[in-house]
């Protein structure tokens, strides 16, 4: 097999940045979705880049990393003040962060798109439930009924086809 070239990885990178983007928002118009039929009063604006979130407390799970990264860096606790563009930051950049790799991933290994395309979800969802537990924010994963575990594999599935979807057609040769 030929090895890609580091400006092809680089290309892959960024598409796969933008694949991830789009995983991302598509994932959050899901969840967004399942919000307002819990009925979830907040507008998209207000919901998507965590208008509630006033402190650590309130943080998501992407966010109580960020906090614990800024911790880390500062030497000291992060200002309440800080916790709400920290979750917005640390949730865009995790899943940006997966498209990237996934394009680095498609560009080193080009065959079998699909096997890759349909293990992207299942891949991102489970890596939360290593990561996050070993870092202090989430349970192990025995911990969680499988309604919990269905529904949050459910949205990681919604990321995964959107963001193969979109690096595929980034990534299609031109006529």
């Amino acid at each position: 097999m030929k090895r890609p070239h580091v400006a092809q990885l680089l290309h892959h990178a960024t598409l796969g940045a933008a694949a991830g983007a789009a995983g991302t928002a598509a994932t959050d118009l899901v969840l967004y979705r399942r919000y307002r039929r819990a009925n979830g009063e907040d507008s998209p604006w207000r919901w998507e880049f965590a208008g509630a979130v006033t402190s650590w407390d309130g943080a998501s799970a992407p966010g109580q990393i960020g906090q614990k990264v800024e911790r880390l860096v500062l030497r000291r606790d992060p200002p309440d003040s800080w916790a709400r563009t920290t979750t917005n930051a640390m949730h865009w950049l995790m899943g940006i962060g997966s498209g990237v790799q996934y394009g680095v991933l498609a560009a080193r290994w080009p065959g079998h798109p699909w096997i890759r395309a349909l293990a992207l979800g299942p891949v991102v969802w489970l890596s939360g439930y290593v990561v996050l537990p070993v870092t202090g924010v989430y349970e192990p994963i025995w911990k969680y009924d499988a309604k919990t575990l269905g529904k949050d594999l459910s949205a990681h599935l919604v990321y995964g086809a959107i963001t193969s979807a979109a690096l595929a057609a980034l990534t299609r040769p031109k006529r």
